[in-house]
């Protein structure tokens, strides 16, 4: 980087201007429906019906923006920004505008007066854009609209990116979550080698919505202990005089990436091998600065009444009028836009040109630079399956393997994320060729510990997605592994993520990206050592809420289908992919060729398991998921011995979506293929990894509904056997027996002492369990016997 002189008196007024030229247009886009340059008295047309929009963070943001602007010319820098404050899309839009590229990628909102009347009315108004940093806005790769997840969507995008400094604003709001809180360690996981940089901006502006911001509040000396105690050196400035605040920021900034460039200049050189004390910028100023002082008696700027919309009634109250159209003035449009309303040319210079500038980085647009990964040929690492069942694998394990060659020949590109899972999920073969990062202190005792590592572990679901959605954003592929029950922490960030993609899906400029792949094990059913508080199999019916297009679940049931999808998955662009699949030693079902054909149906007969010859079937055997075909094949066996006459056919779903109509979603069946499959008046008893209602959800509208009966998790679980934990739940191979024999009435009244046998069987093993704490070996020992 090379350091930038001291600012000069004409540099700060050039700055300042700027800044007074993004502040009017983030208050015109909050109020102004009409004469967006103020050439004619403000009347109460001119002004939007509904005012929305968030005033008290913006004009923070703008000066950071101003300043951030000042520094890439200067040194040179490839920069993109963060804004962690939810509502700032003024300034981003704003920004983006003055800079041009909001007109590059929308030429109807062109830079000039005709431009900035179609810019200002689209804010947050009908067939407009967001009042947030959203998809639609141009160098945006974090919305802010759910707060918490700026610091750790800026280090996913810096890891690999070694040339890259990302500009984190962060909200004195925001700095109250929990996850933000947890992202400032996240300096232990940059690698000053290989990874890029992160500068955050703590703004304190002294209030959230109406309540006093606690970090604004604490005495300065605490904080800066809590931020140095964090691993940062703190750089502080305050103040509301416009000449000083620039000058001060200017000196601040300037010191910052003085000390980034000596730590990764030393780091690179071998100098400096330790974890170094990254720099960061304290800002306080106003809420609302350069607002309303006042309104109604009652203050305003550096208050909490500054947060949203400092003037509300300005269509009725001429008194708010003419204070609205006063504010507006005070930023003297007429000295910032020529006569036909372009940002006049000192202003265009104070920006950087071409990729430079923060809103036309590629880096925001990742898709620009996403390179595929290099993968190896997923069937070298199958298992030989000569006879359905007759051989047990840990099928995690075996994907593991994968993933080690996949970490191998993508250096640079992929990593797995995961909460300190990544070895109990059985993937721990990828240690063979990598470590963990962590860049902190490390004892002879550590293993697989190290700065260059592909695997990031941090117990903090949060900070695994949030690193890997920045990582995905900027152009990069990975992989979040995590204990099924808590994928439920990041649940809101999921439902971020995924509008993100919805959204990116129509805007042509947006290119796109690598997929967000969930690997969930240590499931439900496998969790009979943890107990109740580890067996969750709840996030299938939160991802299944969001648009189809965006949405994939797949629930392989042995180690070659893992190891299909996960080569799937990892090719895929622009989807949610979420992957079930068990670490315990489990059936190896079906030969690699045969569970390619399997995936890429993702539904289908086992013809091998089922007894209906081609025929129409008596019973419809269904399931989806490891346990659940385990217990319906078995339930097969049972029903050969007991009704060798009886016609079942035996289907198994990989992919949960081709149950849904073709209409639903693209991975749909059609009605014609649905019911060649599963009948239209033949009894469905259908095992399901989840919660039962899911699979009532996605068939509702299909004609054989009304015979389809679930089975799956009802909320029974305890530390308790494997078995006894498929029992608790009405799952196990005699239940689904006793279905059979209560759904199918061509069987009879014969079938009285059979069901009374299951029954039976299930009271001996339960008691089993209880006397000796592991299942009966005829359960524990099962094998396909044909």
């Amino acid at each position: 980087m090379k350091q930038a002189e001291a600012l000069t008196d004409h540099d700060v007024r050039l700055i300042d201007a700027y800044w007074r030229a993004a502040n009017y247009l983030s208050a015109g886009q909050i109020y102004l429906l009409a004469n967006p340059l103020l050439r004619e008295p403000l009347r109460p047309e001119h002004i939007k019906p509904r005012l929305l929009g968030h005033w008290g963070t913006t004009p923070g943001l703008n000066f950071c923006y101003a300043h951030l602007n000042r520094v890439i010319k200067a040194r040179d820098l490839d920069m993109i920004y963060i804004m962690g404050p939810g509502h700032g899309g003024p300034a981003a839009v704003a920004n983006a505008w003055l800079e041009g590229t909001y007109s590059e990628v929308y030429p109807h909102v062109s830079r000039d007066a005709a431009g900035m009347a179609r810019l200002f009315r689209q804010f947050s108004f009908p067939g407009g854009v967001p009042s947030h940093v959203a998809p639609e806005t141009p160098g945006s790769i974090h919305e802010g609209g759910e707060l918490g997840y700026a610091l750790a969507h800026a280090y996913g995008a810096a890891f690999d990116n070694p040339d890259l400094v990302v500009a984190c604003i962060v909200g004195d709001g925001e700095a109250e979550t929990g996850p933000l809180a947890a992202s400032w360690h996240s300096t232990k996981f940059l690698d000053p080698v290989r990874d890029g940089a992160v500068l955050p901006i703590l703004h304190l502006n002294g209030y959230k919505i109406a309540n006093p911001a606690v970090l604004a509040r604490i005495p300065e000396e605490e904080l800066v202990a809590l931020l140095r105690g964090y691993g940062h050196h703190p750089i502080l400035l305050s103040g509301d005089d416009p000449e000083e605040m620039h000058r001060a920021m200017a000196v601040a900034l300037d010191e910052a990436l003085d000390e980034i460039a000596r730590i990764q200049a030393a780091a690179r050189s071998g100098v400096l091998t330790g974890r170094p004390r990254w720099p960061m910028i304290v800002l306080r100023t106003p809420k609302g600065w350069t607002g309303p002082r006042e309104v109604d008696g009652l203050p305003v700027e550096g208050t909490w009444r500054a947060h949203q919309v400092p003037l509300a009634g300005v269509r009725d109250d001429p008194q708010h009028l003419a204070m609205l159209e006063a504010w507006l003035r005070s930023y003297r449009p007429e000295e910032l836009f020529d006569a036909d309303g372009r940002p006049l040319p000192e202003l265009r210079d104070c920006a950087p040109v071409g990729e430079r500038r923060m809103s036309a980085n590629p880096h925001a647009n990742g898709g620009l630079l996403l390179r595929p990964l290099v993968l190896p040929d997923f069937r070298a690492y199958g298992v030989a399956v000569d006879k359905p069942g007759a051989t047990v694998t840990e099928p995690t394990r075996a994907l593991g393997a994968f993933l080690r060659e996949v970490v191998a020949a993508n250096p640079d590109n992929f990593r797995i994320m995961g909460p300190d899972e990544t070895a109990s999920n059985r993937l721990g073969a990828v240690f063979e060729v990598t470590d963990r990062v962590f860049t902190g202190d490390r004892y002879p005792t550590d293993e697989h510990l190290g700065p260059h590592g592909r695997v990031m572990e941090v117990l903090s679901e949060h900070l695994c997605q949030g690193w890997l959605e920045g990582y995905l954003l900027t152009g990069r592929h990975g992989l979040f592994n995590s204990y099924e029950a808590f994928i439920h922490i990041v649940d809101a960030m999921f439902n971020q993520h995924a509008k993100w993609l919805k959204v990116t899906r129509h805007l042509p400029w947006r290119r796109p990206v690598a997929s967000l792949n969930y690997l969930l094990s240590s499931h439900v059913w496998r969790q009979d050592h943890n107990g109740f508080t580890h067996q969750d199999p709840g996030f299938l019916d939160v991802v299944m809420n969001k648009k189809p297009e965006i949405i994939r679940v797949y629930l392989p049931p042995d180690a070659n289908t893992l190891l299909s999808v996960a080569d799937h998955c990892l090719r895929s662009h622009d989807y949610v992919n979420v992957v079930v699949a068990g670490k315990q030693p489990s059936p190896n079902w079906l030969p690699m060729d045969e569970a390619v054909l399997h995936c890429t149906r993702g539904i289908g007969i086992w013809e091998w398991a089922s007894t209906d010859g081609g025929a129409d079937p008596d019973v419809v055997l269904a399931c989806a998921g490891d346990v659940p075909t385990l217990e319906t094949l078995a339930a097969a066996d049972l029903l050969r011995r007991h009704f060798p006459e009886l016609r079942v056919r035996v289907v198994n779903v990989v992919d949960l979506m081709r149950l849904q109509p073709e209409s639903e979603h693209p991975h749909g069946l059609g009605d014609a293929e649905f019911d060649a499959l599963f009948t239209v008046d033949k009894p469905i008893i259908f095992a399901f990894h989840g919660y039962p209602y899911l699979i009532h959800r996605l068939t509702y509208r299909r004609a054989g509904h009304g015979n389809l009966h679930v089975r799956g998790y009802k909320e029974e679980g305890t530390t308790t056997t494997p078995f006894d934990m498929v029992m608790l739940n009405d799952l196990d191979r005699y239940h689904l027996v006793m279905d059979v024999i209560d759904r199918v009435p061509s069987l009879g009244g014969r079938v009285a002492h059979v069901r009374q046998r299951m029954n039976d069987q299930r009271l001996v093993m339960r008691a089993h369990t209880r006397e000796h704490g592991e299942d009966a070996p005829e359960v524990r020992d099962w094998t396909w016997p044909y």
